[in-house]
């Protein structure tokens, strides 16, 4: 008796370009809403996913849970970078920074609320913006990027304020210094430096590659992230990933990690760091590794610790990359699911 094969049901063009997109999808930027529920993901088609982390945390999830509640074209290139104030989605990538509403997102709206593009030095230059960090004392907003300088946007007026110029090179990362107006960057030179935000003035340079403990010239110079808690800082990328003592300029703990990093964050009395590979680095400070996580991507890009007080029950680690999936970890000691666009 013959058997027949069930017809496949052909995908439609649009169906196959969706597949095709997030098969080489990478996503480079998250950011956590005000309310500490809901998660915006920006991936290098210039699209913002929204999930809902309450949703996809629920007893009664099921997988559609895990899929955007909405997804919008927010730029023409790579979403690099995003950060959210109270009632704001900042994002940035190809050259400005536009903001979006997040109560207007959540309804399923998209329109942009406003755009700015900082002060280039030519109208021709369009680089793009690797970092946004706020300064909410000052109300304001630094940006960073591909014309090796910070620029300081006051959020009410939208006026840029300040420029800061040094850096010789792309600059990857900023950090907040929260207890004095000080903000630290890293860049593509190889350098970080610390700026007097009182003063607009560079008030420490540490060129991290030059010490010997630190340097891999086989990776480079560059330094592809940075955090800082107090008087401690801890940065890496070319040069190997170090805690430093600011006020000293001392290299402390040398972390015996052969693969460059891309993220780092202070975590309680741990460092969690990531880059290539697929796992989550959980470091105690004296340089012992405590544990690696794996995730599902095979590279990691973006860290985002959800602690936000409105909503404890969200309280998670995501973490995202060469891929079109975000991890989601419940606890640090594995990944529980994961988002998908």
């Amino acid at each position: 008796m013959e058997r027949t094969l069930p017809h496949a049901v052909p995908l439609s063009q649009m169906e196959v370009f969706q597949a095709l997109q997030r098969l080489h999808m990478t996503v480079f930027s998250q950011s956590v809403s005000p309310c500490g529920k809901f998660l915006a993901a920006g991936n290098n088609y210039g699209q913002i996913a929204i999930f809902s982390l309450s949703a996809a945390l629920s007893s009664e999830a099921k997988e559609e849970s895990k899929k955007p509640v909405v997804t919008f074209q927010a730029h023409d290139g790579p979403v690099y970078t995003m950060v959210s104030t109270d009632r704001q989605l900042l994002s940035a990538g190809d050259g400005e920074v536009k903001a979006w509403l997040w109560a207007e997102i959540l309804k399923k709206g998209s329109k942009e609320l406003w755009r700015r593009q900082p002060p280039y030095r030519t109208s021709l230059e369009v680089p793009e913006i690797n970092a946004l960090l706020l300064v909410p004392k000052e109300n304001s907003l630094i940006l960073a990027g591909g014309d090796c300088q910070l620029h300081t946007m006051d959020l009410e007026t939208r006026a840029f304020t300040r420029t800061l110029r040094g850096h010789t090179d792309y600059v990857h990362c900023l950090a907040l210094r929260e207890r004095s107006p000080e903000v630290l960057s890293g860049g593509e030179d190889g350098t970080v430096r610390l700026w007097d935000l009182r003063v607009a003035k560079e008030v420490q340079i540490i060129e991290v590659y030059k010490h010997e403990e630190c340097s891999r010239p086989q990776n480079g110079r560059w330094i592809g992230c940075l955090a800082t808690d107090s008087d401690w800082m801890v940065c890496g990328g070319g040069p190997a990933l170090t805690l430093w003592h600011l006020r000293s300029s001392t290299p402390t703990t040398i972390f015996p990690m052969r693969a460059p990093q891309k993220q780092v964050t202070f975590y309680q009395d741990l460092i969690l760091s990531a880059g290539q590979g697929p796992c989550i680095n959980q470091w105690q400070l004296s340089g012992e590794l405590k544990a690696q996580v794996p995730g599902s991507s095979p590279g990691l890009l973006s860290l985002s610790l959800n602690q936000q007080p409105a909503a404890p029950e969200c309280k998670v680690l995501t973490a995202a990359g060469n891929s079109s999936r975000v991890d989601v970890f419940t606890n640090l000691g594995y990944r529980a699911f994961s988002l998908s666009f």
